[in-house]
């Protein structure tokens, strides 16, 4: 079992930067990806960033690259989104997931492959 705990959401104004925080636990072996999706209200999850905890390598969305950046940082077991040039539209529940996927770099997120899911932390960016 993989526990995963976010931190770091809040509110803030457009243009403005948060950096979520993902803590991992347990059991990490069956586990080689963790990512970050959000969900709006009425809108369906949306994977946003992943990493490959092994290889290093990263998956954006076309919607926030070059303005967010994933990292890792393995002595901590944790995984950072740092979100820079906010806009209205990233107004969301950030979850953090983990997966294990055979793939050196993902092609894109699916949610139904991250087996592991944290309880979300929200973002709000206002106009």
């Amino acid at each position: 079992q993989v526990q995963l705990v976010e931190s770091g959401g809040g509110s803030v104004q457009a243009g403005g930067s948060l950096r979520l925080s993902c803590a991992a636990s347990g059991d990490r072996s069956g586990t080689n990806y963790l990512g970050w999706f959000r969900q709006a209200p009425g809108k369906e999850r949306e994977g946003v960033a992943a990493i490959n905890m092994g290889g290093g390598s990263t998956y954006y969305a076309d919607s926030v690259k070059g303005r967010f950046t994933i990292s890792q940082d393995n002595a901590k077991n944790t995984v950072y989104l740092q979100m820079n040039s906010l806009k209205p539209e990233d107004t969301a529940m950030y979850y953090c997931a983990a997966a294990l996927i055979p793939v050196d770099t993902l092609p894109m997120m699916v949610a139904g492959l991250f087996g592991y899911w944290g309880q979300g932390t929200q973002v709000t960016v206002s106009s």
